[in-house]
């Protein structure tokens, strides 16, 4: 903890900050690099099919997100006292609630997946191939779950460098397998849009493997020894401390994803051609937000590291930081996203009319997510002492309130373009409301650790 205080607080931010969004680079290339496949290889109404999981998947996703959050800031603050046996004690009564949230996901996704799509108004014409696709996606969620869980889990006490590492290895073994099972090379099946699924558990599986033996050989904090496994208990306590933080960011998470479904149903009363170039924004979209999203947990985890080690100080130059680096990071992506859309769209969409409506949606709603990195930024200081709270209201109540209402509004007006208009308003409305209440409320609060 020291050299890192030592460092300019910016190089610190790029240490950290570096391999999570390369990090997160991979995860959206092996989703994007499988979409290709299927929409190149299968047509658009595989993808249409596979697209209307995106928000499904994502809405149990949430739940762990919610979970990382909280244990991220709990360790931190223990990494930043420098006590590694909370550090273990936290993990383990987390990563096994995530685990037992990971099969519940398993058994209610598989058993109401057709009445879960039907709900969402799939067009009839993809409806089957994206049932059978969802039991096989539900059933290897909780591998997923326990990837995304335990990846965060590490970036609490600054390692970053393993999750790229092991995601490196679950990319290169999901995006092999992927076209060998849709065209059956080397005598395995064929599975269709079945098999970028198959392939994605493949290569969790692996990385999991890989960073298990990584983490015991490096004599990690975390790795999977004998005490680890010993911390694998539901511990009342910390638990409650997790969820006190993780829950509302948890919920906060599932607004965003039943909006999404909301918007998903919006968008496929235009058919599946709509549906397939949601799929399509969708991709490109992942790879500006996700860079933001690392921006304020990057800000959150050095917070709260800050916080443990009593360097009070820190917490405003921590935020002016991470705001500047949203302006280049985030703002770069997003310029590179107008300037390439015509030809990133072409990728997944081969017919002219989707594309062409794919990139007037895109266009219409990519600047505002600069404005969405801001907001989480601000949310991911205040999540770093604990205050998770009044941050989730106010951004429930921007999604529910207000995107919502003039996403209908704006379709009823403008058509399929309106609901993409709701976007820069709802993220417009974050921004001003949580920078009021980091300045008049949140500033003036008596900071203590957690832990």
């Amino acid at each position: 903890m020291q050299a890192a205080v030592q460092r300019p607080l910016w190089h610190t931010y790029l240490l950290f900050l570096a391999p999570m969004v390369l990090s997160n680079f991979l995860q959206s290339m092996s989703g994007t690099v499988n979409s290709i496949y299927i929409g190149q290889m299968l047509g658009t109404q595989a993808l249409a099919a596979v697209s209307g999981m995106f928000p499904v998947v994502f809405f149990f996703i949430a739940l762990v997100i919610g979970l990382g959050a909280g244990a991220g800031v709990l360790i931190g603050q223990a990494w930043g006292a420098r006590e590694p046996h909370m550090v273990k004690a936290i993990a383990g009564a987390t990563l096994l609630l995530g685990v037992l949230i990971g099969l519940v996901a398993a058994v209610l996704g598989s058993v109401f997946a057709r009445q879960a799509l039907t709900g969402l108004g799939t067009p009839a014409d993809v409806l089957d191939d994206a049932v059978a696709y969802a039991h096989v996606m539900m059933w290897i969620l909780p591998s997923l779950l326990v990837f995304v869980l335990f990846t965060q889990l590490l970036r609490g006490v600054s390692d970053t460098l393993s999750p790229l590492l092991a995601l490196v290895v679950s990319t290169c073994v999901g995006l092999a397998l992927t076209p060998a099972l849709i065209r059956g090379w080397f005598g395995l099946p064929q599975m269709g849009i079945q098999s970028a699924a198959y392939a994605g558990l493949a290569g969790n599986l692996a990385a999991m493997a890989w960073l298990s033996w990584r983490l015991i050989r490096k004599g990690h904090p975390l790795a999977p020894d004998r005490e680890f496994f010993a911390a694998l208990r539901l511990d009342g306590a910390i638990l409650g401390k997790v969820l006190r933080i993780g829950l509302p960011t948890g919920v906060q998470m599932i607004v965003l994803s039943l909006s999404e479904l909301v918007i998903l149903a919006l968008v496929n009363q235009h058919g599946s051609q709509a549906t397939a170039a949601y799929g399509a924004v969708t991709q490109i979209v992942n790879y500006v937000q996700f860079p933001a999203l690392s921006i304020a947990i990057t800000a959150s985890i050095l917070g709260a590291q800050a916080i443990g080690a009593g360097q009070l100080e820190r917490m405003g130059p921590i935020l002016r930081t991470g705001l500047l680096i949203n302006v280049c990071l985030t703002g770069g992506l997003i310029v590179l996203g107008y300037l390439l859309s015509h030809w990133l769209l072409g990728l997944f969409l081969t017919e002219d009319s989707t594309r062409a409506m794919a990139e007037h949606l895109l266009h219409i709603m990519l600047w505002s997510l600069l404005v969405f990195g801001f907001q989480a930024i601000i949310g991911g200081i205040m999540r770093a002492s604990g205050t998770v709270l009044v941050p989730v209201i106010i951004a429930i109540i921007c999604v529910v309130g207000v995107q919502l209402p003039a996403a209908y509004w704006l379709d009823g007006q403008y058509g399929l373009q309106g609901v993409w208009m709701a976007f820069p308003v709802a993220y417009l409305g974050m921004l001003v409301l949580q920078t009021l209440y980091y300045r008049l409320v949140w500033q003036h609060q008596k900071i203590e650790r957690l832990v």
